[in-house]
């Protein structure tokens, strides 16, 4: 099974604020659809409810909450460790937020799939710091602003390097 994370960042590692995304990036929007569906997506209860529509369509959803509730169209687990365990025949496994998730599983996941911003905005919800000695960069694609999106943005795909065997 391949785990990734896929969040959009604007500068200082800001990923939200009050429960929501910083801004409206409609071609990111397309583009996290095209990436996840089909998979599985991971995400914890604040993220499932900022979700306009509840569950995401035409994927496997399971959202992390320590409460005992049960959540539309969606499978619980009560850890990452369960949750995974939940996906242990899936081919590839999505962490979609919050910070709390991200900051849990961004030492175990084998991919990013990053959507930097450039721009700064006031926030509330932050990535964790990125080492990026520990990632080799296998994508990079630019979107200038337009009359869509007045932000510029970039997609970054990062594989996790894995140590040397050998000594």
């Amino acid at each position: 099974m391949e785990t990734a994370i896929i969040v959009a960042i604007a500068h200082n590692n800001a990923i939200g604020k009050d429960n929501g995304l910083l801004c409206h990036l409609p071609g990111d929007l397309k583009h996290f659809k095209a990436i996840t569906q089909g998979h599985t997506v991971i995400m914890g209860r604040n993220t499932f409810f900022s979700l306009p529509k509840g569950a995401l369509p035409k994927r496997r959803n399971i959202v992390l909450t320590f409460d005992d509730e049960t959540f539309e169209g969606c499978e619980t687990a009560r850890s990452v460790d369960e949750a995974l365990d939940l996906c242990k025949n899936d081919e590839k496994v999505f962490f979609i937020g919050g910070a709390s998730i991200y900051h849990q599983t961004y030492p175990l996941v084998d991919k990013l799939y990053l959507t930097f911003v450039h721009h700064t905005f006031e926030a509330d919800t932050f990535f964790p710091a990125i080492d990026f000695s520990l990632w080799e960069k296998t994508f990079s694609e630019h979107h200038p602003a337009n009359e869509a999106c007045p932000f510029s943005y970039t997609y970054e795909n990062f594989t996790r390097i894995k140590p040397s065997n050998s000594l």
